[in-house]
């Protein structure tokens, strides 16, 4: 009786001995990963080329691409990124204010000119017409200069609407254990928290960027060329050129 004890005893302290085992160890793969950036390394290579993919997509689509980044402000939070084409060309946000500013001025004009003639004439309601509604703007009585105005805004707005692009190169991607902050050359500072954007432009450029991951005390920027699309991974966090 005493040996079976003994025995039993004796298996019962080597199912511990395992068990701390197995969890000394997973806490030392897990410390040799901050050492040495594992995740931190993996998420610039999966940013360059998703980076260069978003590059060429734009370049051959003639639309407009963003890489969207989400920055969590706690270090606990997950990191995201996923990318998004356009459905036009305009490349940039002051690009879309200019065009809306031009079809303003347009519509003003057209006000201005009465209604409109010819094959470019804007298609009027015949009811409308024969009880004599027909409006100033081409459009009917019924229709206000803020009507027209609206309706130009929103085929703007159409036109740079934002859908989500895959491909086997670019995939929605969501990271743990790392922290990222992006810079762009419209930016004056780094963005650390929120959402960042990364745009490439149908003309073959893009905007001078860095993107540097932290994890534990590794820290690397990856870089990427305004007019080649290039991107370059370099140690620590360059400082924001002077503009």
């Amino acid at each position: 009786m005493q040996h079976r004890a003994s025995r039993g005893f004796t298996l019962i302290e080597l199912m511990v001995a395992l068990t701390v085992a197995v969890l000394l160890f997973s806490g030392i793969v897990l410390g040799l990963g901050a050492l040495t950036g594992t995740r931190a390394r993996k998420a610039l290579g999966e940013l360059g080329g998703a980076a260069r993919s978003l590059y060429d997509t734009a370049s051959l689509t003639g639309h407009t691409c963003r890489l969207v980044l989400f920055l969590p402000k706690d270090d606990a939070a997950e990191f995201s990124y996923r990318a998004e084409c356009a459905k036009g060309n305009v490349t940039s946000a002051y690009d879309r204010d200019q065009e809306l500013r031009d079809a303003t001025t347009k519509a003003i004009d057209a006000a201005k000119k009465g209604p409109r003639r010819g094959r470019d004439a804007a298609p009027v309601d015949p009811r409308a017409q024969a009880s004599g509604s027909y409006g100033p703007t081409g459009y009917g009585s019924g229709t206000t200069l803020l009507d027209v105005l609206d309706g130009e805004k929103d085929r703007v707005e159409k036109a740079v609407a934002y859908s989500a692009f895959t491909s086997p190169e670019i995939e929605p991607r969501t990271m743990s254990g790392v922290r990222v902050s992006v810079w762009t050359s419209h930016q004056k500072t780094r963005v650390d928290s929120g959402l960042a954007y990364l745009y490439f432009f149908p003309q073959g450029y893009t905007e001078r960027a860095m993107v540097t991951v932290r994890q534990g005390r590794n820290v690397w920027t990856l870089q990427i060329s305004p007019l080649t699309g290039k991107t370059s991974i370099v140690d620590g966090e360059p400082e924001i050129p002077k503009s």
